[in-house]
């Protein structure tokens, strides 16, 4: 069976992504800057690598078939200091300038890297978005995420002069129980407040945790899959209507809607706020025209499962 290379591989959408690889037979080749003294798995194989330093270990390269690259520091983990903002960007383009030079000059085997993005490439929705929903062809946002994506995704791109198959996925707001946006919005709900941000009129655009390894793995496994694709589900919905929907699902008809102003998330989380505030529709057509079937295309789905385990 072939042996996948996974960066970021403990992180929330890793450790997941790892349990399904492993389900269907895969080797995997973890990259890490600091080897586990227990093996997880008999096919897990832990490397060693620091991007600061610009290391890594030429084994993961030599025996690998495929690279998911999904490292990078948090986007939503701590307030955007200047020296946040630049860990954020770094974290990106130093890890894919990594990558690049070690297929560049250890010899290898690798067919195709599946790469990371977001749909923070996009800006906040226009009248035709709100219609139809960001496409992959939109040009990427100004602002600081825009940018972050741009770098990130364009950082990569030397690797198709190596004759290796590209994808890069623009991921929407991750739905998992075991951490991200869901467990946030969970948090006020356990004490019976819906806690609505700004309007609540604002899009989000968003996959659960299972369809997006699905979705990776679809990635690797279909060759005819190259470029750009959004990695977000059929569905939108708005702020409002998907708390709502979460505080229905946890505390039945029993719990308090209460709008958290604007200007307070503003003092809260300072620049970060744009993008809670932000409304952004991105469109998944691309995605399934290319044969992928989503397991939770509506957010009833998504939530139903998610609240019932």
């Amino acid at each position: 069976m072939a042996t996948i290379l996974i960066t970021g591989g403990t992180g929330l959408v890793g450790k997941k992504l790892t349990q399904l690889f492993i389900s269907k037979g895969y080797d995997i080749n973890i990259l890490t800057r600091t080897i586990p003294t227990k093996k997880a798995h008999q096919n897990i194989h832990y490397f060693l690598w620091d991007v600061l330093a610009g290391t890594i270990d030429n084994k993961a390269i030599e025996t690998a078939d495929h690279i998911v690259h999904l490292a990078g520091a948090g986007v939503a983990e701590a307030r955007w200091t200047t020296k946040r903002k630049q860990e954020i960007v770094d974290s990106r383009v130093q890890s894919c300038q990594l990558i690049v030079k070690a297929l560049e000059t250890i010899n290898n085997k690798v067919q195709s890297i599946i790469s990371a993005s977001a749909i923070g490439w996009y800006g906040a929705d226009t009248p035709i978005s709100l219609r139809d929903g960001f496409v992959e062809t939109a040009p990427a946002d100004t602002e600081f995420l825009g940018e972050t994506c741009r770098l990130w995704e364009s950082t990569m791109q030397p690797v198709l002069a190596l004759n290796k198959r590209l994808v890069q996925f623009r991921i929407g707001i991750v739905l998992s129980n075991d951490g991200g946006a869901l467990t946030e919005f969970k948090k006020p709900i356990k004490t019976g407040v819906a806690a609505i941000l700004g309007s609540g009129k604002q899009v989000i655009s968003w996959i659960h945790i299972a369809d997006l390894c699905n979705l990776i793995l679809y990635g690797i496994e279909n060759n005819t899959m190259q470029g750009i694709y959004n990695a977000v589900a059929p569905e939108t919905i708005t702020n409002r209507a998907l708390t709502l929907a979460l505080a229905k699902k946890i505390c039945g008809q029993f719990f308090i809607p209460i709008h958290v102003p604007a200007f307070l998330l503003k003092i809260i989380l300072g620049e970060m706020s744009i993008e809670v505030l932000k409304s952004a529709t991105v469109n998944s057509f691309k995605t399934q025209s290319a044969g992928f079937h989503f397991n939770y295309p509506t957010i009833d789905l998504a939530l139903g499962q998610l609240c019932n385990k």
